[in-house]
């Protein structure tokens, strides 16, 4: 596995596909290796070229890009939605989308999905050497011959990364090879809370709500998930 992120992107509006390659050209960690406004084009590029992800767009004719990931779910590591449906998210996030756009795609959006991408791929590279173990208020992150240890409450939050959990703290960041929920089964229940279906947060670690309806979590802002707001202002200002 190189430090580059080799891609295809797949969408039949020709002017959306234009825009998507303009983006990816700012991130060099990204490498584009074939766009297709063909669908099937597309499927076939993703059997022979075998990139690390897929940007998909979901109403195309012929073959959604949902039913692309369902029927090449074990050639595509990482898959992006981009797309002007927002209703098709939650059946995105279960095919284990990696991340869901909606179009028209801003700088500020796509610079997000491309930073969490480089986290994910860098610390991927390392992830098959990780183990978790856990004792008391200790997680212990075996890393080759090497045993991290990681108090409990330097944790400051946990991000779902496909099928492995990265884990935030104070002063390192790891990615383990547990999932998301079964980390999250493996801490103090009433000192991490959920505030989206890809991040839980330590509670004492929480600074405030921002305007754009954030969570600020030491010096980092992270998303709140819709269905999760309500909850998270009664928890937060109760």
């Amino acid at each position: 596995m190189t430090g580059d992120i080799r891609c295809i992107c797949i969408d039949d509006e020709r002017d959306d596909l234009l825009l998507l390659n303009e983006w990816i050209k700012t991130e060099p960690a990204l490498i584009c290796v074939g766009d297709f406004s063909s669908p099937s084009d597309g499927l076939q590029a993703i059997i022979s070229l075998k990139p690390d992800l897929v940007f998909l767009d979901i109403e195309m004719p012929g073959v959604t890009g949902l039913e692309i990931l369902k029927l090449l779910r074990s050639n595509i590591e990482l898959a992006v939605f981009v797309t002007s449906h927002p209703e098709f998210a939650l059946d995105g996030f279960e095919l284990s989308a990696f991340d869901y756009i909606l179009k028209p795609v801003t700088e500020k959006r796509f610079n997000y999905t491309a930073q969490r991408l480089k986290d994910y791929w860098s610390m991927r590279q390392k992830a098959a050497t990780y183990e978790l173990l856990q004792e008391k208020e200790t997680l212990f992150i075996s890393e080759g011959r090497n045993r991290i240890k990681v108090p409990i409450n330097e944790i400051i939050y946990l991000e779902a990364m496909q099928n492995y959990t990265k884990v935030v703290t104070e002063r390192q960041s790891y990615l383990t090879l547990v999932g998301f929920n079964t980390f999250l089964t493996k801490l103090p229940q009433d000192g991490f809370l959920r505030i989206h279906r890809s991040y839980a947060v330590a509670k004492n670690k929480i600074r405030g709500f921002n305007a754009a309806e954030e969570i600020v979590c030491g010096n980092t802002a992270i998303p709140v998930g819709k269905t999760y707001k309500d909850t998270i202002k009664n928890e937060i200002f109760r």
